[in-house]
């Protein structure tokens, strides 16, 4: 099971969240492709306005070409003026953020919890691993351990308080 969305914070500002990245420019009228960093499909498409390295930008028009997303600022209208927003990250107010479903959470929401078994601290998540079948809570305590990220597993997640409870039975089989 997948319970968590990939989204990531804008460095340290923790009122933003990353959803795309720029890529290269296309063609001469100043259109760029958007490199996705959200699992949410059609999350560019209604945009009126987006932080682009910091600075808000009013958008254009965004173009579904194939497989891939290109997007048109207003006011940026040819190659030269789109290259300098290459690479740059494209973020949202936290305020923005798609809604989850329930058992949902993001990714940044869950890195820097505090992991509990009972009252017992295993350690702190300090990575989620994606590993196809479901997520993967990477902690970081006495030693390193890795958590699935199942029902079976993971009793209850607080973001509000940044604390995760595991299984009894899991931790005494898995963590010693």
């Amino acid at each position: 099971m997948k319970m968590t969305k990939s989204l990531q914070f804008a460095g340290k500002n923790l009122d933003e969240i990353i959803i795309g990245k720029l890529g290269k420019v296309r063609g001469l009228g100043g259109e760029l492709r958007i490199i996705p960093l959200t699992d949410f499909e059609g999350r560019f498409d209604d945009l009126k306005e987006i932080f682009v390295g910091g600075k808000l930008m009013p958008v254009a028009s965004v173009n579904h070409i194939g497989e891939e997303i290109f997007i048109k600022f207003a006011g940026i209208d040819n190659r030269e003026s789109a290259k300098t927003l290459t690479n740059k990250f494209l973020t949202v107010p936290r305020s923005q953020a798609a809604p989850l479903d329930e058992g949902e959470f993001y990714t940044f929401d869950i890195i820097g919890c505090e992991v509990f078994a009972g009252d017992k601290k295993i350690g702190v998540v300090n990575e989620v691993l994606k590993t196809g079948s479901n997520d993967v809570f990477q902690v970081k305590g006495e030693t390193e351990i890795l958590i699935p990220a199942l029902k079976s597993v993971v009793e209850k997640i607080d973001v509000a308080n940044k604390k995760i409870f595991i299984s009894d039975e899991w931790s005494t089989e898995n963590v010693g």
